[in-house]
């Protein structure tokens, strides 16, 4: 400890608040998780030659708690991507800002408001010190250097990267002979600058002149360049609830109405610099937030407390509303993407239009839970993007920044290889992207796409699927579905209540209306005797192509959705699509003749994506928006019947063609539907899609019927299957013991937007299910294996699907080469058309 202090005086301080236990309760955590670092520090590896505290780092990663560091959304950044961020803001300092010298410019401020373990700033040493070698000399490197390191500020909230980071900085500074110590500090970037937390115990002088120095930083210097990797923690509390007192978010999120800064001017809008300042009440959060609301959209807004949320709005705050803000700067960020076409964010994205001048989107992707899954350059689910914003000298008061975006696609390594190639922002084929203040960041549409009309404005009432919360009330038979029922109602009373899975939306002892919509409520569950014989079992569309069985009960779901069953009847047909979410391989809709499940379109991310063709039961009332056919009977000179029309979106949508060509543009949906000015081509669409409607409802409608097919079942499965496995080379699908042959790679590798269809379908099927089981009564399964018929039929509709893909795609072809109608052509639909259906008494449910 005593070396520790002559030579890194740092690390023994920030290792001493250990021992202090009167520290503020909100380092717990930060100092648990150096505890354990330390702790798992083997000893033995760090007695190398030299100074052992050189490789403290490595050996810190190695023993770094992960599950704390997730917590924290803490990840640690590739090199590829903090050089390239350091690289790209150095060109700007040099061609917006005539800094010659770039960051080792005498006037530019660099801060890194969530250093992490320093990699930034080092970097912007690394780039510095090879500038000033080059122009000036080795031999000035020590001069330049030690006057950028007072001007090179970092803020982390945990101890142990900090420590780290002070580790990091010192040595690479004394590496060039630079005596200078880091500008790193231990604080809360969120918090107040006006007032900042009080710490009690020993070490309270000493941290709390460095949260003050912290403090001086945010409140009195002018940062040009705000640079790093902020972390990602989302969060949807009601910004009312306290956070357990840490008030998650702070300043930004919260205000501070003892605060005494200024409050006056909008950074850009006049050029002034002051911004909100914000020392009063109202939290500079609210300007990402109030846009959205006054639209409409305040349902989203949860997705907007996130920590990365409030670190973008913080740099804009800190770069150009705060001290030297109408001077312009640069901010460069890498995080989640979520903002660049989210709902949630148009107050975000309008807010960054006003601050920059221009804006530059390297896209990363690396959502590997979505339908577009691809690799992600850090170790986690939610897919990045690197932005790099400049604002110049001379504001362009009320004009939006331009947007630039690139997307970099492949494995991790070739994007993080991609990202090396670009040294200059010339290196890269940048496209621009849609001016609106609001729109998302993505690329301005080549041609017509976002002139036609959505397919919402076609179809205006949306439905959401059934959302039942529990599994068991859904089985692959109708004898599954009796067993369970039977099962539920000889338990006694405090295990039925398990069986059933209670939520706070559905109990067992409860009583709850009818799907019918008979006032008269039906029994609690609970009451029902032993023998009581079980609710309908109806057909239930489960998944794309995937038909099951439902006990229809509205006492069985938490959201049954009853106006779906009430028009629910024998000429219904509804659309699947992802109406609200991003589309990937594969069609853009799906269709079903029966009720269809929240998921029913790929498996997750359901909402309302069900598109039914009718209002009523009884087929009388099309979900087509008033006046639409008439004037489509106008252009071709015929009546269109709403049948006719389904059919034609349906021939459009269902074709994988559809989303590869419109890869891009279906990142803002909903889809949009291109409709043709040609009777002919209408037609020979409407056909198609009469056809594929046919075979997806399994010949239920459309007067369609199921082909037969080339596979055929060669051997029968002798016991219940507790496996498949598929073989490209033979064409062979085994299921247990059967064989089914052949089955073309085309058919096995058949999938909705990421949903495997065939597997999909064979793995609800084995012996144990795939997916969550919701309760002891989805152990109850088929005793037999009695799916050959429907799995040929599901091979066969699917061969048939694809031998018709060529001709969808040349057809898709024709209609976007040829006259189109745009939105503004057609008749918009009503308020009252976009709402549910009205019914009155009591409905045939099914």
């Amino acid at each position: 400890s005593e070396a520790l202090q002559r030579k890194y005086g740092l690390l023994s301080r920030a290792i001493s608040l250990i021992e202090d236990v009167t520290v503020r309760d909100e380092l717990i955590t930060p100092i648990q998780l150096l505890e354990r670092a330390i702790g798992s520090v083997d000893a033995p590896r760090l007695n190398r030659q030299g100074d052992p505290w050189i490789y403290f780092y490595e050996q810190f990663l190695g023993a770094y708690d992960m599950s704390l560091r997730n917590n924290r959304g803490v990840y640690y950044t590739p090199v590829e991507v903090v050089q390239a961020q350091t690289r790209l803001a150095a060109e700007l300092l040099l061609t917006r800002f005539g800094k010659r010298d770039a960051f080792a410019d005498a006037d530019v401020h660099v801060l890194d408001p969530a250093t992490g373990t320093g990699a930034y700033l080092l970097s912007v040493l690394d780039d510095a010190a090879a500038l000033i070698s080059k122009r000036y000399g080795p031999g000035a490197v020590p001069e330049i250097l030690g006057k950028l390191a007072r001007r090179l500020y970092g803020f982390e909230i945990l101890v142990g990267p900090y420590a780290v980071a002070h580790l990091r900085v010192t040595q690479r500074l004394r590496e060039a002979n630079v005596d200078d110590a880091p500008r790193i500090y231990l604080t809360d970037t969120l918090e107040s600058p006006h007032h900042p937390p009080e710490l009690r115990g020993r070490m309270r002088n000493e941290i709390n002149m460095e949260r003050e120095r912290a403090q001086g930083v945010k409140r009195n210097t002018r940062i040009l360049v705000c640079i790093g990797n902020p972390p990602y923690d989302r969060e949807s509390r009601d910004p009312a609830e306290n956070d357990g007192g840490r008030r998650k978010g702070g300043w930004v999120r919260y205000g501070n109405g003892n605060g005494n800064g200024a409050a006056n001017g909008n950074g850009k809008k006049n050029g002034n610099g002051n911004g909100n300042g914000n020392g009063g009440g109202t939290p500079i959060l609210e300007d990402f937030l109030a846009p959205v609301r006054a639209a409409g959209g305040g349902v989203h807004l949860k997705n907007v407390y996130n920590d990365y949320v409030y670190f973008w709005r913080w740099a804009l705050w800190k770069v150009f509303e705060g001290v030297g803000g109408g001077d312009g700067g640069i901010v460069t960020f890498i995080t989640a993407s979520s903002y660049l076409r989210g709902p949630a964010f148009a107050g975000m994205r309008r807010k960054m239009r006003e601050a920059f001048d221009d804006l530059w989107i390297i896209d990363l992707e690396g959502d590997n839970l979505g339908p577009r899954k691809t690799e992600n350059v850090f170790a986690i689910q939610t897919p990045v993007a690197i932005a790099i914003g400049v604002r110049g000298v001379e504001p362009n008061p009320g004009e939006p920044a331009n947007v630039w975006k690139i997307r970099l696609r492949g494995s991790a390594a070739e994007k993080l290889a991609r990202l090396n190639e670009i040294q200059t922002f010339e290196s890269a084929d940048w496209l621009p992207c849609a001016a609106e203040w609001d729109a998302p960041f993505q690329p301005a549409p080549i041609g017509g796409y976002f002139d036609w009309p959505q397919v919402t404005d076609v179809f205006p009432w949306q439905a959401s699927g059934v959302k039942l919360s529990r599994t068991w009330p859904i089985g692959a038979t109708r004898g599954v579905l009796e067993a369970r029922w039977r099962s539920l109602l000889s338990r006694r009373l405090s295990e039925q209540a398990v069986a059933f899975r209670e939520t706070t939306e559905r109990k067992a002892a409860s009583q709850y209306p009818p799907l019918s919509g008979d006032e008269e409520r039906e029994p609690a569950i609970a009451d029902l005797p032993s023998i009581a014989p079980p609710p309908p079992i109806a057909r239930y569309a489960y998944r794309s192509f995937d038909r099951q069985w439902i006990l229809a009960d509205s006492r069985l779901g938490d959201r049954m959705n009853p106006n779906l069953w009430r028009a629910h009847g024998p000429k219904q047909v509804y659309l699947s699509s992802f109406l609200t979410n991003v589309h990937g391989d594969g069609p853009a809709a799906t269709a079903s003749a029966d009720i269809p499940d929240l998921d029913h379109f790929r498996g997750s991310f359901g909402a309302k994506h069900a598109v039914p063709l009718w209002r009523d039961a009884e087929g009388t009332e099309p979900n087509v928006a008033g006046g639409l056919l008439a004037r489509l009977g106008e252009q071709y000179g015929a009546d269109v019947s709403p049948e006719r029309l389904f059919a034609y979106a349906y021939g459009i949508l269902a074709q994988p063609a559809y989303v590869e060509r419109f890869w891009d543009e279906l990142e803002a949906p909903p889809p949009r539907l291109p409709i043709t000015k040609d009777a002919a081509l209408f037609g020979r669409v409407a056909d198609l899609g009469a056809q594929l409607l046919g075979m997806h409802t399994y010949g239920e409608r459309y007067g369609g019927n199921v082909p037969a097919g080339a596979a055929m079942c060669a051997k029968q499965p002798t016991a219940y299957p507790a496996a498949h496995s598929y073989d490209p080379g033979t064409r062979m699908l085994r299921v247990g013991d059967g064989e089914f042959t052949p089955v073309a790679p085309e058919v096995w590798n058949y999938a909705v937007s990421g949903m495997p269809v065939v597997k999909s379908w064979l793995d609800r099927r084995r012996r144990d299910p795939v997916g969550r089981k919701s309760s002891p009564l989805d152990e109850i399964g088929p005793g037999q294996w009695d799916f050959t018929q429907e799995l040929l039929a599901l091979l066969w509709v699917l061969e048939a699907t694809i031998a018709l893909q060529p001709q969808g795609a040349e057809l898709l072809e024709e209609v976007c080469a040829g006259p189109l109608f745009t939105a503004a052509e057609l008749p918009a639909p009503t308020a009252a058309e976009r709402r549910a259906p009205e019914f009155s008494g009591a409905q045939a449910a099914f």
